[in-house]
């Protein structure tokens, strides 16, 4: 109900036939051959399902290999132009408009995942001040030595009036492929997994500016969920607790901006996205809101929506866009990552860290939600005592009606099952336990603890 294309239907169905589009030519990027020196499979780790990594301090930044970029310490330490390679000509598919940019790049070392995975998800958390932009691509290794190409993950800038911002549909080696913000193994019970990745960033600015970009963090959430229409039920910690975190509803929103996907239902994203931004104590300048119809409430909401906004999908549910979006604000950081079980949402929560998860059910899957969904985002800030769960849910007839309780069996059900029972019989997909994390990009000793233990650091 809330998302313009769920993702993960469509790539569902695009799995059950063979695939195989040439990948999109990379701008300013270099003719590098498809394969790479062959390399032994990854032991599968037992139990294991989702590995995380991400390069974030200044030795991160040293490591790897650079191509006119440079490491930056400071408070938050980055990887920044320090004198350009090369210019290039971008033509926006979304507006026509050629413009020349001049670039740098930075490969990150090999990370060998701890999981043979099906699945891959880039994060990163970047300034891109006017007159600049970044592209984040991922290469991984097959467990047969193979590699995959260099696959744009996003073209992407905090605003809107250089390129718009977008992911690249189309790409596919007749192994794996893209689906908005997912690279997927084409088969993932019978064919290769990837094994290893390593990213590429590249960062443009116009020719001879004296600043360009920024990038804090990048990397990367690989995953083998296994195919489940239920998961194991977890059990409680017995704690109630609930985090005081701002309440929004995407439907007051409804039939606002049709450039952005018309608000209302297609915003749980963003809407979840700003209730978080906030709950840290962040939010929109005045200045940065003068774009918003002053008769509209919550303009931040829709100022969410413009900043998350994919030109590809045409929609704001773009998974790495929104947690980019959130660590645009001072102090903050945003990874896209699975969860293994509601018990580790708790330990989240119980450390004052609330998470915005992804789901899909039909109305009678989840009691009180009083709808069904092929893709929807809402916030989780705490549980009963009973362990129910305690959300924001966005889709939500105004403000005051957002926090709902629903039924933990049910809930984790829809969150963490990778299928489900569809209209007419059909299959249809789940998130596998999807979520964003936005958290303080200096966590204190409590919140560290809990990213640690889920395995996000």
């Amino acid at each position: 109900m809330t998302a313009p294309t769920p993702r993960r239907a469509v790539l569902v169905a695009a799995l059950a036939v063979a695939t195989a589009a040439t990948a999109a030519t990379v701008p300013g990027g270099s003719a590098e051959a498809a394969a790479a020196p062959s390399a032994p499979p990854a032991p599968r780790a037992s139990g294991r399902t989702v590995d995380n990594h991400f390069w974030y301090s200044y030795a991160h930044w040293l490591a790897g290999t650079h191509q006119g970029t440079t490491a930056v310490g400071g408070a938050r330490p980055g990887l920044e132009i320090k004198t350009p390679v090369g210019r290039t000509e971008y033509a926006d598919p979304h507006t026509g408009k050629k413009s020349t940019w001049e670039y740098a790049s930075w490969t990150s070392p090999v990370h060998r995942s701890a999981v043979p995975a099906t699945e891959a998800i880039a994060s990163w958390n970047a300034r891109t001040p006017a007159g600049t932009w970044i592209q984040v691509e991922l290469r991984g290794t097959y467990g047969d030595g193979r590699s995959t190409p260099w696959y744009v993950m996003a073209r992407w800038a905090s605003g809107d009036r250089d390129i718009r911002r977008t992911s690249v549909d189309g790409q596919s080696d007749g192994r794996s492929t893209v689906w908005t913000d997912t690279l997927a193994v084409d088969a993932p019970a019978s064919g290769p997994r990837i094994t290893d990745w390593r990213l590429r960033l590249t960062l443009y600015r116009k020719p001879g500016a004296d600043r360009g970009p920024a990038v804090w963090l990048a990397g990367a959430m690989l995953s083998a969920v296994p195919d489940r229409f239920t998961v194991p039920a977890s059990t409680p910690s017995g704690k109630a607790h609930e985090l005081k975190v701002p309440r929004y509803s995407q439907e007051t929103h409804a039939g606002q901006y049709p450039e952005y996907d018309n608000g209302g239902e297609a915003w749980c994203s963003p809407t979840s996205s700003q209730m978080i931004i906030e709950y840290w104590g962040r939010k929109a300048s005045a200045t940065a809101l003068t774009w918003v119809n002053p008769k509209y409430a919550d303009p931040q909401v829709c100022h969410a929506a413009r900043s998350t906004y994919d030109a590809a999908y045409k929609g704001c549910g773009n998974w790495p866009f929104n947690a980019a979006y959130a660590a645009t604000y001072r102090g903050l950081a945003g990874v896209v990552t699975r969860l293994t079980s509601l018990s580790e949402l708790e330990t989240l929560v119980r450390a004052g860290i609330p998470v915005i998860t992804s789901q899909s059910f039909t109305a009678e899957e989840l009691t009180g939600a009083g709808y069904g969904t092929a893709g929807h985002l809402m916030t989780v800030i705490g549980f009963t005592a009973a362990g129910d769960v305690i959300a924001n849910d966005p889709n939500s007839r105004d403000n005051a009606s957002v926090r709902r309780v629903y039924k933990r069996r049910q809930w984790e059900n829809i969150w963490l099952r990778t299928k489900r029972p569809g209209a007419a019989g059909k299959v249809a997909s789940g998130s596998g336990g999807v979520c964003y994390l936005y958290v303080p990009a200096a966590p204190d000793a409590a919140q560290l603890g809990a990213l640690q233990t889920v395995g996000v650091l």
